[in-house]
């Protein structure tokens, strides 16, 4: 199991150009890739975009990809594109106008944009860098992968505990379920003496209440789903396999079986351990939107 956030660093070497790809994922219930290429290798986004799939399946991911002259480089391979400068610079002061506002955009801002500084003897060849880039890419999202997973460690953890104790609260319920039946023939016996009817515990019209109220409050088939989807629950925290989306799904799920007992059983014991079931699952509800 594994978390939706994590970071990944990878580099590579080749031809005094050193590669360097940064991964930063955070949490989205879909896959949301973010890819920040130089414009001279923006075709190869698509291949990044395959790799990333393949491994990531949930989470906002930010990819920037970049290179520079190792140490010993020459500076003079160093190209700036004019024109697009200029034109990045009318860009930043028509919008200051239209939108009224101040302020100047600097020459490192101009700079920093795409494709303004790039390296000459590299500009237009993209397929040849990227078995360089795609090495880097690897190394980063193996390090993603690992910080996502060790986080899900922990997660799971917290899960389980917070499973404990849900399933703790349906052994009570359990307990408790089978004294209700009694207690509400008892009051309600109480209830018609107060009135002034002597009536036998046994008389076929308490009897017929009873059994009525017993049909009404039966929670048995809601506790056995409800059972059945925390074993369902914590197979899914022990697979490998990217499954937030089915512990979201199994988390409403056990909340439609808790809300049904809740509304079911008239007894105050239970009431306030139905109450304690929903708190906890609350926690686990917002523990599992941080899961792949």
């Amino acid at each position: 199991m594994r978390s939706m956030t994590g970071y990944g660093r990878g580099g590579s070497h080749h031809a005094g150009l050193k590669f360097t790809v940064e991964l930063n994922s955070v949490n989205r219930k879909q896959a949301d890739i973010i890819v920040d290429l130089p414009r001279e290798i923006i075709e190869l986004e698509p291949r990044i975009r395959d790799i990333i799939n393949a491994a990531i399946s949930r989470g906002r991911l930010h990819v920037v990809v970049a290179w520079h002259r190792a140490d010993g480089g020459k500076a003079s391979e160093i190209k700036l594109d004019e024109l697009l400068a200029r034109a990045y610079l009318r860009a930043t002061q028509k919008l200051k106008r239209d939108l009224k506002l101040t302020g100047t955009a600097s020459l490192e801002t101009i700079l920093r944009c795409p494709g303004v500084l790039k390296m000459a003897d590299t500009e237009a060849d993209a397929e040849a860098m990227w078995p360089h880039v795609e090495k880097a890419l690897r190394q980063a999202l193996d390090g993603l992968v690992k910080m996502r997973e060790k986080e899900g460690r922990h997660l799971g953890k917290d899960l389980e505990t917070r499973l404990d104790g849900v399933r703790r609260n349906v052994a009570a319920i359990h307990r408790l379920a089978p004294a209700m039946i009694e207690r509400h023939r008892e009051q309600l016996h109480e209830r018609i003496r107060k009135s002034g009817v002597e009536i036998s515990f046994e008389d076929e019209r308490l009897l017929k209440e009873v059994a009525l109220f017993a049909d009404r409050s039966d929670i048995a088939e809601e506790l056995t789903r409800l059972e059945s989807h925390l074993v369902q629950f914590q197979d899914n925290l022990q697979s490998r396999e990217p499954v937030g989306r089915a512990l979201d799904f199994l988390s409403q799920e056990i909340n439609r079986e808790i809300n049904t007992i809740g509304s079911k059983a008239c007894h105050a014991e239970i009431s306030r351990t139905v109450v304690a079931m929903k708190s906890e699952l609350e926690k686990i509800r917002e523990q599992v939107q941080n899961i792949e």
